[in-house]
């Protein structure tokens, strides 16, 4: 068993402490809890007595020779810092989502876990978990619906209440969280986008902030993307929408699947498009197609299946569901998001202008980076 150290006692982390206390991770054995806070402390130990060893911060955690491996749950602009701070002291690491507020920082952190083959670096991206996109993946990349030509994601599920916000704290504030939707809910959207069908070469958007909720960051966002081979992208988010919508379109020359439910709906063409395209001769006319509902078996372990996965990684050299270092993926699609829209809502190359993203930033935060 992996001895284990949970940086964190909040919302993700009392949550972690729950699945391991269930038995849903078996391969770990959980020995430290770390917080600023002495009140989170109190709570962790209410809730796990003197079985694990507590500690009033995460340096003091990692140096006192109690786990092998931590898994960080801070607010963001500290997971790379923990997260390298973790991996010099010769401890496997697993962060949160999102890996960062911004590239630069993130950039950093992956230099640091590449001059560390020997450890373990992953990202908690639980829904690489879910059979359904795990299937979804896995028909794009067969070719099975073509080249892609257009991919469009409605997700405006993440309803948020105000009250959510007046809990007060670190979140929907640019010093403390560092963004709003994009970075509080849609990391793990974005990661599934560029997982499934891929990096966009460009970004443009238009993004509101605070417009629905008294918040200082964004609630509600419109992004379109251009993809290397010039398949174009749309993605919408929003925290007001309710009961919402969570709709995922790709569209291929040789056909389209929809993932909307936990089922996925495939109509493939019998002839590629562009083929057809080029033979048809009468006029209105299309192709011609199959369709069928796919319900993908296995089960969706989400957080519990990530930590197993991590633990395994580390006993066993199992491959891991996400990498820490593809954790800067979904977060450049964010940054070029609001790099966009800050910069009056025309194209973003990617990889983004970090300077000028850094600067901006800084700007909202007062005049520096809250990690500088």
């Amino acid at each position: 068993m992996v001895r284990y150290g949970l940086i964190g006692y909040g919302k993700i982390g009392s949550q972690h402490v729950k699945k391991i206390l269930e038995g849903k991770v078996p391969s770990l054995d959980l020995r430290a809890i770390a917080d600023t806070d002495p009140q989170r402390l109190a709570a962790a130990r209410e809730v796990l007595g003197d079985r694990v060893a507590y500690f009033d911060s995460a340096v003091a955690l990692m140096e006192s020779g109690t786990v092998d491996a931590v898994h960080i749950c801070t607010p963001h602009y500290l997971h790379p810092i923990l997260a390298m701070e973790a991996m010099n002291r010769g401890l496997h690491t697993m962060v949160e989502k999102p890996a960062g507020v911004y590239t630069a920082k993130v950039r950093e952190m992956n230099a640091v876990a590449d001059a560390h083959p020997e450890l373990c670096f992953a990202m908690d991206f639980n829904q690489r978990t879910d059979p359904v996109y795990q299937k979804a993946r896995e028909i794009v990349q067969s070719g099975q619906i073509g080249t892609l030509v257009h991919t469009h994601w409605l997700i405006t599920n993440w309803y948020r209440s105000q009250s959510y916000y007046d809990q007060g704290g670190w979140r929907a504030t640019w010093k403390g969280e560092g963004g709003g939707v994009l970075l509080n809910q849609n990391p793990h959207n974005l990661d599934m986008w560029q997982w499934i069908v891929g990096m966009p070469s460009r970004i443009r958007a238009q993004v509101y902030y605070g417009r629905h909720r008294h918040i200082e960051v964004e609630d509600d966002v419109i992004a379109m993307a251009e993809f290397p081979n010039g398949a174009i992208g749309t993605y919408c988010t929003t925290v007001i929408d309710a009961p919402g919508t969570n709709r995922l379109e790709i569209d291929g020359t040789r056909g389209r699947m929809v993932i909307e439910n936990g089922k996925i709906h495939l109509d493939i063409l019998e002839m590629d498009e562009p083929e057809f395209n080029r033979t048809w001769t009468k006029g209105l006319g299309k192709p011609k197609m199959t369709s069928q509902e796919i319900v993908p078996e296995g089960e969706y372990t989400a957080h519990a299946g990530i930590m197993q996965n991590f633990c395994e990684a580390i006993e066993k050299g199992t491959p891991l569901f996400a990498r820490g270092q593809e954790g800067i993926h979904g977060l450049e699609i964010s940054n070029a998001i609001h790099l966009s829209d800050w910069t009056g809502g025309g194209w973003v190359d990617l990889p983004v202008d970090e300077a000028l993203f850094c600067r901006y930033l800084a700007e909202k935060c007062g005049g520096t980076l809250p990690d500088n």
